[in-house]
């Protein structure tokens, strides 16, 4: 079985991201950092930079992330969203209260012409989400 899951690029705070998204989102969250592969790693004062992090949900859900180190070039992401659907109007209503914390409201968070709820934010770190609960 394949599987297509966001993949986060950060300069030089994944960790930081990805310790947010588990406090909203819950799971486990599993981290590389580049000194533990320093083949992969150019200078050694970004050992501590992330080379991978994983966070799997107790729903299954994945979202990967890591730090661009400084010897690559970095473009804040832009053009895509991640999206979470499916799920309860309470876990949706919960979800949507922990990423708003320092995130900019694109669409508040509403009933949809479509049934459910739906909203759009930008987090904290720059990242686009939309949320979409179901109507049930």
């Amino acid at each position: 079985m394949a599987n297509l899951n966001p993949y986060l690029s950060f300069r030089d705070n994944a960790r930081e991201a990805m310790e947010f998204y588990q406090s909203v989102l819950g799971g486990d969250l599993d981290i590389n950092v580049f000194s533990e592969y320093p083949d992969m790693m150019q200078d050694p004062s970004e050992g501590d930079l992330l080379m991978h992090a994983q966070l799997t949900t107790p729903d299954g859900l994945v979202l990967m992330a890591s730090d661009t180190p400084s010897s690559m070039p970095y473009v804040t992401p832009q053009g895509f969203s991640v999206s979470l659907s499916g799920t309860s109007a309470e876990t949706t209503r919960a979800v949507w209260d922990g990423l708003s914390d320092g995130a900019t409201v694109t669409i508040p968070l509403a009933v949809a012409p479509w049934g459910g709820l739906f909203g759009m934010l930008v987090d904290r770190f720059g990242v686009n989400w939309m949320l979409n609960g179901d109507p049930a």
